[in-house]
C-alpha cells in the first residue's frame, strides 16, 4: 500500500499545479480558453483522486 498512498500524493500535487497553472493562465489573459481547460481538467482530476481515495480498489488475487 506504500505505493498506492505515493501515487495519491503525486495526483493530488498534479490537480494542484495543474489548477494553478491554469489559473494563471486564465486571469492574466494570456490564454483565457485554455486556462479554464486546466482548471476545469484539474479540478476533475481531484475528483478522480479522491475518489480512488475513498474506495480504493481491491489488489488481491
Amino acid at each position: 500500500m506504500e505505493i498506492w498512498d505515493f501515487l495519491i500524493f503525486i495526483g493530488n500535487i498534479s490537480a494542484f499545479v495543474v489548477v494553478l497553472v491554469g489559473a494563471i493562465l486564465w486571469f492574466t489573459g494570456v490564454n483565457a480558453a485554455k486556462g479554464k481547460g486546466l482548471v476545469l481538467s484539474g479540478i476533475l482530476l481531484a475528483v478522480i483522486v479522491q475518489y480512488f481515495l475513498f474506495y480504493p480498489p481491491v489488489f488481491s488475487l
